[in-house]
This record gives C-alpha cells, sequence and structure tokens, in this order.
C-alpha cells in the first residue's frame, strides 16, 4: 500500500521526544528489521529480548532509513538522517504507526479479549456470531488472522504494531465494520498494542502462564490490568467475577464496567442444566438455551460472548439464537470417534489451568467405566514451574498418563519429562508412562484404548508443527488421531 507521511505528523501523540535533525522528512514506511530498511524508512531501534535494534542504527541509515526512532542517539550521528529520541522505542512506534495508517482501528469497533484461558474460543466465537448476525468482520487470534473468508497466517498471539495497524487498514477497506482480537500479556507488555482504539474490552481469568517472560506473577497481572488501564470512557469493560481478580482488572479503566458469572450476581448470569458430550444446556439471563459447545469453561465463554454482543447492541434473542448454532474452534475441546466408539479429544490446554478444565469436563461427562488416557507435554524455552504441575493434574484425573514431548524448541525433550515426571505422585508411577515421541505417544494411547474410552491430546491443539531447535517440523495430532482410528478399523 503506496503511503508516505511528513514525519512530524507522526508525532503529535509521542510525549517528549526529542528531534535530532528535520522534522519535515517524508516517511515511506515503518521498519523494524534493519535488513528490509529502503530510502525513506523510518527505522525503529527496539530493545528486544535477544537482540537490541541500537546495534543496527547504522546499518539502517546505510541502507537509506530518512529517519530513526531510539532511546539513546548512536556516537556518531549523520546530518542526512532525523533521529527521534524517546524514552520508550516500542510505546512511541505504537502511536507512531496508528497516526501512519491514519488510526484505522477508530474505523472499526475493535474489541479486545485477555485472559489466561479462552482468549481464542471468546475472539472466535464473536468473529463467528457477528458474521451470522450479517456484518463483515476481522478476526486476529492466536489460530489465524482473518479478514471475512480469507485466512491469514499468524505468528504471535498479537502481531507488532506495525502489522497490527497494516492488517487493521486492510480490513477496514474490505468494509469490516468489527474486528476481534486476542490481546496477550506480552502484546501489552511490548506496546504493540499501544495507539489502538478498542471499543471494548473482555476479561476471562487469570491463572500461572507465561512466567519465563514476566518473571513475577505480579507482573503478569499488571500486563493484563494495563489493556483495562488504557480503555476509553466510551468503552465497555466485561469481566468474569468469578475469577477473583476480574475486580482487580478494572480498578483504574475508565471504561463502563459490566460482568459476567455462573456463581454470583452480574450482569450477565448463566447457569448449567446440563452437560453431555452431545452439547450444554444452559440458562442465561433466565432464558434456557442448548449449545453444540461443552464444558463449564465453554460456558463462561458463551457468556462473555452474549455480553459482549448484547453491549455492542445486539438483541439478546438474536444472540442466543446463533450462539447455539456455533461450534468449538480448531483444536479447542475438538472431538473425534472412532468406528468402535473411542472418542478422542484434541485441545490446546497448555496450561496447568487449561489442562484440569479440559480433564474436569472430561470428568463430568463420563457416563460409566470408560478409561480416560492423557498423552501431555510441556513446551520447551518457557515456564518451567508449571512442567510438574501439568503432570500432577494429569494423574489426578486420568486413568492412564503418557507424558511426551510437546515444543521443545531449543530444550532436550528429556530434560522437559524429567522435570514434568518431578510432579507425579508415587501411587501413580505405575500409570505413568514416559514417550519423547508424540507421535508414538499418541500411537500407543489410541491402539491400547478400549470401545468407549477417552483419549485427551492435551497441549498443541491447532497447531501443524513440532518446534525443534528453530525448526517447525510438520505434525499434527488430528492427523495422528486419524491415522490411530484407521488402524483400529483395519484400514
Amino acid at each position: 500500500m503506496e503511503n508516505e507521511q511528513v514525519l512530524s505528523s507522526l508525532l503529535g501523540e509521542v510525549k517528549g521526544a526529542i528531534i535530532h535533525g528535520y522534522a519535515d522528512v517524508k516517511v515511506k514506511n515503518i521498519i523494524l528489521d534493519s535488513r528490509k530498511v529502503l530510502p525513506g524508512s523510518l527505522f525503529v531501534a527496539l530493545r528486544g529480548t535477544q537482540v537490541d535494534g541500537h546495534q543496527f542504527i547504522h546499518t539502517a541509515a546505510e541502507l537509506g532509513a530518512t529517519a530513526i526512532l531510539c532511546e539513546e542517539l548512536p556516537e556518531n550521528v549523520r546530518e542526512d538522517v532525523t533521529y527521534v529520541e524517546v524514552e520508550d522505542s516500542a510505546a512511541a512506534m505504537g502511536l507512531i504507526a496508528a497516526a501512519f495508517y491514519g488510526h484505522p482501528s477508530k474505523k472499526v469497533k475493535l474489541v479486545g479479549v485477555t485472559g489466561t484461558n479462552g482468549k481464542t474460543s471468546v475472539a472466535t466465537f464473536l468473529f463467528q456470531l457477528f458474521r451470522a448476525l450479517g456484518y463483515r468482520c476481522g478476526l486476529l487470534s492466536t489460530v489465524q488472522n482473518q479478514i471475512e473468508d480469507e485466512v491469514i497466517p499468524s505468528t504471535h498471539t498479537t502481531p507488532d504494531a506495525v502489522a497490527l495497524n497494516a492488517l487493521l487498514v486492510q480490513m477496514a477497506a474490505r468494509k469490516c465494520s468489527h474486528v476481534f482480537m486476542e490481546v496477550s500479556s506480552h502484546s501489552v507488555a511490548q506496546h504493540r498494542i499501544t495507539g489502538l482504539h478498542f471499543a471494548g474490552g473482555i476479561f476471562t481469568n487469570i491463572t500461572h502462564d507465561h512466567l519465563d517472560f514476566h518473571k513475577t506473577f505480579d507482573n503478569y497481572i499488571k500486563a493484563k490490568k494495563g489493556f483495562f488501564d488504557a480503555l476509553p470512557k466510551s468503552a465497555f469493560a466485561l469481566i468474569n467475577i468469578d475469577d477473583r481478580r476480574g475486580n482487580v482488572m478494572v480498578q483504574n479503566t475508565k471504561a463502563r464496567i459490566e460482568t459476567y458469572s455462573l456463581q454470583t450476581l452480574a450482569t450477565f448470569k448463566g447457569k448449567i442444566i446440563s452437560d453431555t458430550l452431545a452439547g450444554m444446556h444452559m440458562e442465561i439471563n433466565s432464558q434456557e438455551v442448548w449449545f453444540r459447545v461443552i464444558g463449564r469453561f465453554n460456558a463462561y465463554n458463551l457468556l462473555a460472548v452474549y455480553g459482549a454482543a448484547v453491549l455492542l447492541g445486539e438483541k439478546e434473542e438474536a444472540v442466543l439464537t446463533e450462539l447455539s448454532n456455533l461450534k468449538s474452534p480448531p483444536g479447542r475441546f475438538e472431538q473425534f470417534h472412532s468406528a468402535d466408539h473411542i472418542v478422542g479429544i484434541v485441545d490446546y490446554a497448555h496450561t496447568p489451568d487449561a489442562l484440569e478444565n479440559v480433564l474436569e469436563t472430561i470428568t463430568h461427562l463420563r457416563q460409566g467405566n470408560e478409561q480416560v488416557i492423557t498423552v501431555v507435554g510441556c513446551g520447551g524455552n518457557r515456564d518451567a514451574e508449571k512442567r510438574p504441575k501439568m503432570a500432577e493434574i494429569a494423574c489426578r484425573y486420568s486413568n492412564r498418563v503418557i507424558l511426551t514431548s510437546d515444543n521443545p524448541r531449543f530444550e532436550d525433550p528429556m530434560d522437559i519429562l524429567d522435570q514434568m515426571r518431578k510432579g507425579v505422585p508415587p501411587l501413580d508411577y505405575k500409570k505413568t508412562t514416559v514417550i519423547e515421541d508424540r507421535h508414538e505417544a499418541i500411537l500407543k494411547a489410541g491402539l491400547e484404548a478400549a470401545p468407549g474410552d477417552i483419549i485427551l491430546i492435551a497441549g498443541k491443539g491447532h497447531e501443524n508443527y513440532q518446534d525443534v531447535k528453530g525448526v517447525k517440523h510438520h505434525f499434527d495430532d488430528k492427523e495422528v488421531l486419524m491415522e490411530v482410528f484407521a488402524k483400529r478399523a483395519g484400514n
């Protein structure tokens, strides 16, 4: 997209910026990777977790950058380059990117969803619901970014501020009226959403996760809360008040606070009447509805979606009618059935709380002597504290447990599995097996199951790869499960 802006016009909302050079230079694009700089680029020097962009300021200038955004001037400044010195490059970049692209988030109704678990489901359900209600919509999620029917693969829960605004421009150009977006704690802490205008924010829950990045649970909570702190007065803040930190999230928000709950009085109150593998019967604000999705965790998701839709001005009856037809997003409690009546469930559960939610749901759905076989692993180079907890939870709810590799990344898979094994209670040693190869682990679970048994394959969900030493190898839990079912059927 051809776009050219005067530098000074992009700095209107950036406080405390010091300009060294000419403020009226033209900016053709905003670049974070010095290797991609072209004549006319504004290069942003970001301090990342792995690399400091300030090391590449000279390279960017050599390649023709018109301007450099940085927190610290280089030793040798060039007269043909304008340097913009700011306190925080990432925060300034968010504001500059929004201005460069003409504030596209103000041209749509942008709703953000944050929390440890449920973000993808709530954002995807909202996208599906509003399309069913006749609107043109955009989706920004872990699974994929989507403009109407066009799927744009995603690499992070939330893209960087430049990519995000560029996507929102496309969505606005395609006449999308609503955009639903997962907002990760990383994206708040790293200012990827700075400069965006939200019509509403939703809080699902908060549990132990991402301490590899945030270091402390308090920092993690502050990052989530930062999203609500920044919401404008015109927005709504919809919170799950059954989570004890729900009210903490909105302590300092200017937005209108609304609530949802299964346990207490709330703006949007739900009650589960019955829950089976076939579907869930619920009461929402005194109206009874049958849903295709199942599980207590999905009851919360549905309440969040219903509440947000009503707060966006939709009629309650129309919302409930369309919600009753929705299916789970890929890899979220996704069910598969073998010819001999084994139930396979593929779920993205990769936190202790998410795994417990899924296994609790399976426990409630059991009707007889079905055995529950859980295949689970933990990702490498991520929060290691949750590894023994994940194994303990799997053992507590399952008849048999197979600990296996997930995305080991740059760690030794057996080191991860050894840490998981520390969480296995001594009484559960006999029912727990360690198989490093994930394909072999799923195969074992599938071939040893008896008719009627339930196999949970947790941790990867929608992902179709395994990340090993920086290389993504094709791997899909669902494909392996189908392979097992075919073997059982003798095909």
